[in-house]
This record gives structure tokens, sequence and C-alpha cells, in this order.
């Protein structure tokens, strides 16, 4: 079967999405995961438009060693120039210029001729050859670009070194059948297509960005970008996750194969969602809550007498965890450290530490401990940033003719403070009294309220995304009490705050 490379490009395109910043840590183990995934080529981000993002990219370069790190470009030496600073230390590298060449984007954006794009195309090319042996050109808007002037282009800058040839679906104004021809058409009408890997890029503005990116595979393409759980700008990106099951479920079809380690696509689903602060909706295929489960009697049936009859995939081949009771309140911490590892989580010493102790907690207060639970504690505790404020209890007092009232004690170097005061509700409670003694004002845009498991005693996650002096940030927390939740959350969000001022 041929390969088809996974060009993953969660990090940049991804992030893009509004509210989906990552700090410079939370990519590099965005990044790792992509790596234990097996991912071809990891796209870092986009090194000129910030410091911040050359940074990210240049240590993303420095410690990836088996997939291909790539930075973006515009078809300018500035850019190009600042990509090839920031990947040049990486054991495999790649720089990926881009130029729009359909007829409303020169007509609008540019104000120039066909001749003078084709022109740029190629000396950007031609220059980024110069600074690195894997150069990938995307024509933006292609699949809104006249046939005939996007061949020429594409001729041209592979004559010019360009390695790989990106068509983007840039708008998500593609359907199936006709971007599959337009990809049918470049095989056949470029003549020296042979020299370059045809990669597609599909957003997902109608819903059908796999489809499209599937559909291009089937006539040639063999590189595919995507994002992991599908985010990215305004509807989001092909979702790397269904491209790769779909091609592995019906390899009888497309003849193809690619080097994800499929058992990890959980994992990764899991983190991704949890640095960007999208929840992954429990119908989303594959990776969605509801994805393995039957609520239907026929189904229920089936499932039991033979699981092919209406499971295509197996959960366990996507790395859903099992959910029967792996740990109890007289598990020792032996047995919960080799639990994780086993659920692929390696945490260290103190952070171990402190999540066996959540986890004695939580079994204290619940029946049953799943997976997901343990899953969710260690990710708590896994803090990518140090915890400069830390939650040492919480009461509220609420109800339906009481103003709701909080007092919260935190710690920070030792020192515990207490304070108590009352908001609209007893979030909003918790939220002020934190305020008043961290001497910090956020203002909350969104709050979110995830249950791990199932049953009333379910451990939830909370996730708050803040403004604070006109910068965004994302928070979690998670515990059996859902307003201790929301109380960690917004320490969360407030530690990263004042952890990116240090720094």
């Amino acid at each position: 079967m041929d390969k088809v490379y996974i060009f993953d490009t969660t990090l940049r395109d991804g992030e893009q999405a509004p509210g989906a910043t990552m700090n410079a840590k939370e990519k590099l183990e965005v990044a790792f995961g992509l790596e234990r995934l097996g991912v071809d080529i990891i796209e870092a981000g986009f090194p000129v438009i910030s410091k911040g993002d050359f940074e990210s990219v240049k240590s993303v370069a420095k410690h990836i060693k088996n997939s291909r790190v790539c930075g973006l470009a515009r078809s300018i030496k500035k850019d190009i120039d600042a990509c090839a600073d920031a990947v040049q230390c990486a054991k495999k590298s790649r720089i990926h210029v881009f130029l729009a060449t359909s007829k409303i984007h020169i007509e609008y954006k540019f104000k120039k001729t066909k001749d003078e794009i084709l022109q740029m195309a190629i000396d950007a090319v031609r220059y980024a050859r110069q600074k690195n042996d894997d150069i990938e050109f995307s024509p933006e808007d292609a699949s809104r670009t006249e046939k005939e002037f996007l061949f020429r282009v594409i001729e041209e800058v592979i004559r010019a070194g360009a390695k790989t040839i990106n068509i983007p679906d840039t708008v998500g104004y593609g359907v199936p059948e006709q971007f599959g021809q337009l990809i049918h058409d470049i095989c056949n009408q470029v003549p020296n297509i042979n020299k370059a890997i045809i990669s597609v890029h599909c957003h997902n503005d109608l819903g059908i960005g796999v489809a499209n990116s599937l559909a291009a595979i089937k006539n040639g393409a063999r590189q595919v970008e995507c994002t992991v759980n599908g985010i990215g700008e305004r509807a989001g990106n092909a979702s790397m996750e269904e491209i790769v099951m779909a091609l592995r479920t019906r390899e009888d079809y497309y003849h193809c194969a690619t080097n994800i380690k499929t058992q990890e696509i959980c994992r990764i689903s899991r983190l991704v969602s949890k640095y960007s602060g999208f929840v992954v909706a429990s119908n989303k295929a594959i990776v969605g809550a509801n994805a393995f489960r039957h609520e239907s009697g026929i189904h229920q049936d089936g499932v039991l007498k033979e699981p092919s009859t209406y499971e295509i995939m197996k959960p366990q081949d996507v790395g859903f965890v099992e959910t029967g009771i792996v740990l109890g309140k007289h598990s020792g911490r032996h047995a919960f450290q080799v639990r994780l590892k086993s659920l692929g989580i390696d945490l260290k010493e103190e952070a171990l530490n402190h999540a066996f102790e959540r986890f004695k907690n939580v079994a204290d207060k619940k029946k049953q401990v799943y997976d997901e639970d343990l899953i969710a504690i260690a990710e708590d505790e896994s803090k990518v940033v140090p915890n400069t404020w830390h939650l040492v209890s919480l009461s509220v007092v609420s109800g339906t003719n009481i103003a709701p009232k909080a007092t919260i004690e935190i710690s920070s170097q030792e020192k515990i403070k207490k304070v108590s005061s009352s908001g609209d509700g007893p979030v909003d409670a918790c939220y002020k009294a934190i305020e008043k003694i961290v001497k910090v004002k956020a203002e909350l845009l969104d709050y979110s309220i995830q249950s791990v498991t199932h049953g009333k005693d379910a451990l939830g996650e909370v996730t708050v995304k803040v403004r604070i002096k006109g910068k965004k940030y994302i928070g979690h927390g998670a515990s059996t009490d859902i307003l201790e939740a929301s109380a960690k959350a917004y320490l969360n969000a407030i530690n990263k705050m004042l952890f990116l001022q240090l720094k």
C-alpha cells in the first residue's frame, strides 16, 4: 500500500482558532505527544508573527527527534529568514512557503497581475531553497484558483526547488467530487509533478474537510494537513484522527496506510482539548465520549454477541481506556504508579505524590474509580507552569433565598490567606474571594463543566477562559466537588498569567 504522510498543523493552524492560544511549554508538550503518535511532519508555528511564536518553534525544533519540524512563511524574505532560523536546529526540518493565487486574492489583496504573483512564488521558493533543502509551497485558496494558472504556478515552483506542493481548500469551498478531480488533473496535467509530493489542506466550513481530504488521497495526494480534534480557524480543519482511522478501517478502498500509532489518538485528543480549552463533543467521531457507546437494546444485543455487528473499529485501537474499576481506597502507591504508566502517564515525584493523595481522597468519596478519573487527576497535577497559589480549603453557603457566600483559603510560599466574599452565584463568590487575595482582576470569558465519568459521584473537569490585562488565559481544574474544580481552574489561569509575567 502507498504511504500517506501526516502533516499535523495543530500547533499552527489549530492554534489560530479564536481562544486556543497555547504557551511555549504547552506547545512543546503537545509536540511530544504528536511525536509519540507518529506524526511525520509537525508544523510548529508561524515564526515571524511574534517573538513568542519564534521561540516556540525553535523549542520544538530543538527537542523533537523523530518527526520533521516545519515552520510557515509568507513569500517574503523576512518570513523565510525567521522560519529558517527557528527550525535550523531540528534533526529534520522544512520551510513551508505560501502565496495566494486565486483571482479574488490577487485582485483585492495583492492588486497585482498573475505574472507578478508567479514571479513572487518562484523567487520565494528559490530563496527558501538556499536556506533549507526541504521546501513546501502552498498556492493559497487553490480550490478557487483558475486551473490553468494553478498548474502553471505548480510547475514553476517545482522547477524552483519545491519538494511538496500543498493544495489548500483555504475557505472550505471544495466538495469531494470536484476537489478530488482537481487533484486528479494536477497529477495528469502538470508535467513535472512526479518530482513532488501532492499535499492537501482542507478547511471544514461546509463540514466536509475530511471527505475532501479522502477524495484527494483517492486521486493521488500522498500528504494530508490536518489537526487533532479538527481545531482551527472558523469551523476548523480536517480532523487528523478521522482521516487516519478512515484510511485504516477502509484499507480495502484507499489502499493507503500511515505511520500513526492509533492507540495514542485518545491521549493526544485529551491533551489538545486541555490546552486549547475546546471540549470534545460527545458525538465526535473517533474520540467523542459516545463514539463506542451503545444504548439501543438491539445494538447492545448485537455487540455482546459479536462486536463487529455495530462496531467497525475496536475502542482499544484508538486508545479508549477501560471503563471498569481499576483501583480502590485500599490500593497502594506502587499499584497507582504502575496503573498510570500503563495509561501512558509518567509523573515526576512531587506531582505523583500529589496525584496519589488526590486519588485516595477521590476513592473515599466514590464507589468506583475509573481510568478516566485517574487520567483527569494526573493531568490536573502535571502542570506545565508552577503553582504560585494553591487552594487549601473552600466552603460555600448558598440557597434559593440566600445570597451566596464563599470562604476560601489559598497559600503562596507556605503563607496561607483566608477571605470571604459574596457573589451572584457560588462560583462568582469563589472567584471574587480569590481576586481579593491574589490582587488580580480577571474577566471570565467562558466557563464549561465536563463529567469525566458517569454517575452522581463523577469527577468533574472545569475549564475557564479569562482575560487579564488584555491577554487571554485558559485554566483547568478537576474534583468530585464542582465548586472546588471551579476554584482550581480559576487559580490555574491566574498562575499561568503570573508565570508568564515572570519570564
